[in-house]
């Protein structure tokens, strides 16, 4: 059997650039995501895929290892950058990879991208997310539904970093004529519901699908990058024109559509085509026609001017309404201000804070509003590190919420 594939990648309407990277090639589909605000997640997510397209060949019997393999090698290359280079301490990737050897696919997966098993008309998650609102879930604490506004739905548990050199979850399956399998970063599966990834999925070629998935991504409010690795499983050979795909951060250039996308991104347009972008004007249209004459500086430097009549008088009005302005601002934006809540540390102990986490020269924007008893001591690396950084609540319910979810994990970790 044969894969016929397609790949997409796009920033999305609010990143400023894209940390996701994606390649698909005949034996090969994978995407890695490089993990929100840490350093530099564009390289470790092109690191490791650079790493693991190597796995882009017939693969032996050995199949998940082989995978280990590959994944091991792609954490050690991220290592080394960071020995190269310490101010890219903290980078780190997802790698979600699917190895097929013409009848079977073996899976290795780390972090929360997600593959995915489209088969007789039903969508199967083949991947498990490693995340803590995953572990909530898996507790009965949570629903998947819920899970998706959760205030730290975007933290992760495991990663390929180069420093904790986590192990991935392997597994193989069989494949079937007529499969699709999908692959794709949180910005799709964090927005998109089960039963709309499986509507489109039921539909089209591996291109249109992939397409499809991430303009829905985009239109349903993703906030984050859009990667979507679409592939069928067929008794066909593919086309001889088509070619590995390599997207995202990862690739040399982004590969172009023909959808009429805006700038920074394949799909910020409407349906319809429009992108929000000034037209072009006609090759047949004089020039200045779409613009006035510019003025003379001159003419205006010397325009007859009013008289100064009370001038002083105006400006002293004008004083007095710029200072009232201002007070009023101060006095809303202060006001404003103490409605917001945040937890931090504050002497070795959780803390929510009444304010905004914010220094002024001399001025303190916040306070210790409540003090708990759960210490950073006795919480994981990774969770004591969020809370000395400043978690923001929406309000001081959403805050404690926040306090009790660590304080259920102080003594897990």
């Amino acid at each position: 059997m044969y894969l016929h594939y397609s790949a997409i990648s796009d920033v999305g309407r609010v990143r400023r650039e894209n940390q996701d990277s994606g390649y698909a090639g005949p034996w090969l589909l994978t995407v890695c995501d490089g993990v929100g605000g840490a350093v530099r997640g564009d390289l470790a997510s092109s690191t490791a895929v650079q790493a693991l397209r190597k796995l882009d060949q017939e693969p032996d019997d050995d199949i998940l290892g082989q995978l280990a393999g590959a994944v091991h090698r792609a954490d050690d290359r991220i290592a080394e950058l960071v020995e190269e280079d310490p101010a890219l301490n903290g980078t780190s990737t997802t790698a979600t990879v699917a190895l097929f050897d013409g009848t079977r696919f073996g899976v290795g997966h780390i972090g929360d991208s997600r593959a995915y098993l489209y088969r007789r008309g039903e969508l199967r998650q083949l991947t498990h997310d490693h995340t803590f609102v995953q572990s909530l879930i898996d507790e009965g604490r949570i629903t998947e539904e819920q899970s998706r506004t959760h205030p730290h739905r975007n933290l992760i548990l495991k990663a390929l970093d180069g420093i904790r050199h986590e192990e991935p979850d392997l597994f193989e399956f069989p494949a079937e004529v007529g499969d699709r399998v999908f692959l794709c970063s949180d910005g799709a599966c964090g927005t998109l519901t089960h039963d709309r990834m499986a509507e489109i999925l039921g539909t089209g070629t591996p291109d249109f699908a992939a397409v499809e998935l991430v303009r829905a991504s985009l239109e349903a409010g993703s906030t984050d990058n859009v990667t979507c690795i679409v592939a069928d499983v067929s008794e066909e050979a593919p086309p001889e024109d088509l070619a590995p795909l390599l997207v995202g951060a990862a690739a040399d250039l982004p590969r172009r559509l023909p959808l009429g996308g805006g700038v920074g991104g394949l799909f910020r347009g409407h349906r319809s085509g429009d992108t929000g972008e000034i037209p072009p004007v006609p090759d047949d249209v004089p020039a200045g026609a779409y613009v006035a004459d510019p003025i003379d500086p001159e003419a205006v430097r010397y325009a007859p001017r009013d008289p100064g009549r009370y001038s002083w008088l105006r400006r002293l009005l004008i004083a007095l309404v710029l200072l009232g302005v201002a007070w009023v601002v101060l006095a809303a934006g202060w006001s404003w201000s103490q409605q917001q809540f945040y937890v931090a540390e504050e002497d070795g102990r959780i803390t929510i804070f009444r304010g905004i986490d914010a220094r002024l020269p001399g001025i303190s924007l916040s306070h210790a509003y409540e003090t708990t008893d759960v210490e950073l001591t006795r919480l994981s690396d990774i969770d004591a590190e969020q809370v000395r950084e400043g978690i923001e609540a929406d309000d001081l319910e959403d805050a404690r919420l926040t306090v009790d979810n660590y304080a259920a994990r102080q003594d897990v970790d």
